[in-house]
């Protein structure tokens, strides 16, 4: 419980505000709370879409042809969520521990820069089944690397993570622009890409679609990290560091220690979605292999609530977006829509969370005698 004050004139009365954490929240509540912020963020950005100039359900059944309207779209929905849930899975792990690991993208594109220098350097001649063994151990080492070094500033120097993963970022990225732009540009073609993986390093695709094997790593990764959180004593003491580091830290848990397992693994998560999108999708490595999916995560992990198996639902919910959003492309409208439609989906849905968890009482007037 807390009281919030505020001044009210000079005769000395306060006006009492008192925000009560509710004791039972019924598990029907959270469906409930998520079917109506997400009719509201329809109606809202119908009425922007409206003033806009646009007709919205027009607007809105183009996006879900482009998202699920044939087999063909909804394979492209499944391939775009495929980065998504290995970024948000990696970001949800070192979120539970309350450390603010916003560099995936950074990890993404140091997970594709190590991946592709296995692929590119490795004698192609290697049977592929060790070419592929060791280009994803690559993408997840890479992101492991750069998630960990964000880990040991915060360890040794308590370095603010939001700071450094962030600026972590634009080295990651302009480390591969360098690479793409300089010693590995494809001379032969004399673009901005390198050269063209082996066949041996590509991962498996499912016929007739973009869907690679990654798919298969996110859903592990998911699956692994449910068990985790919920039937391991890591998942409990990564659980017990976030609520509380000092009863943590008296328990004799070793929050250093985890701070850097979670920002391993994490980053390698990450690591491995922009192996996926190198060695699964383009084939080589270039400076627009990410679709801001590193930043994107952050608000899937939210809207997931942590939790590894919803997190692959509201990824796919988003992979949906994002393909909706090429199709408004491909009849002239801004993508920017898709982007107003995320943010407007987290300020509702982490809105109502905090009114279902919460509640606030106005207690009136009150005349303060101290």
């Amino acid at each position: 419980m807390v009281n919030v004050m505020r001044d009210s004139d000079k005769q000395g009365w306060r006006h009492f505000i008192r925000i009560e954490k509710r004791l039972d929240v019924p598990p029907v509540a959270y469906v409930l709370v998520l079917l109506l912020s997400l009719l509201l963020v329809i109606l809202l950005c119908g009425l922007v879409l409206a003033r806009m100039g646009y007709h919205p359900l027009e607007v809105y059944k183009t996006m879900l042809g482009g998202a699920v309207g044939t087999p063909y779209n909804f394979s492209e929905t499944i391939a775009e969520a495929i980065p998504l849930i290995l970024c948000s899975l990696g970001v949800s792990v070192a979120f539970r521990m309350g450390i603010w690991n916003i560099g995936a993208e950074g990890q993404f594109f140091f997970g594709a820069f190590t991946a592709s220098l296995a692929a590119l350097y490795l004698p192609s001649g290697l049977p592929r089944v060790v070419m592929l063994t060791v280009v994803i151990v690559a993408g997840f080492l890479g992101g492991a690397l750069w998630g960990v070094l964000a880990g040991v500033l915060k360890t040794l120097a308590n370095a603010n993570e939001i700071l450094t993963t962030l600026m972590l970022n634009y080295v990651a990225i302009g480390w591969v622009d360098y690479l793409v732009y300089g010693p590995w540009r494809d001379r032969a073609e004399n673009m901005p890409y390198s050269r063209l993986f082996p066949s041996s390093a590509m991962l498996p695709v499912y016929p007739g679609t973009s869907i690679h094997a990654a798919l298969l790593l996110g859903l592990l990764a998911a699956v692994v990290l449910w068990v985790v959180f919920k039937r391991t004593t890591w998942g409990y003491e990564i659980k017990l560091i976030g609520e509380n580091p000092q009863v943590a830290r008296t328990a004799g848990i070793n929050i250093a220690r985890n701070i850097l397992l979670v920002m391993l693994v994490g980053g390698g998560l990450a690591g491995l979605a922009g192996m996926g999108e190198v060695a699964g999708i383009a084939g080589r490595l270039s400076p627009n292999i990410s679709a801001g999916y590193g930043y994107t995560a952050i608000i899937i992990a939210w809207l997931g609530r942590l939790d590894p198996l919803a997190i692959v639902l509201v990824s796919i919910f988003f992979g949906g977006l994002n393909n909706g959003g090429y199709a408004l492309q491909m009849v002239g409208l801004p993508s920017s829509i898709v982007t107003m439609l995320q943010g407007a989906i987290l300020l509702f849905v982490l809105g109502g969370d905090t009114l279902m968890r919460y509640r606030i009482r106005f207690l009136g007037w009150r005349r303060d005698n101290r």
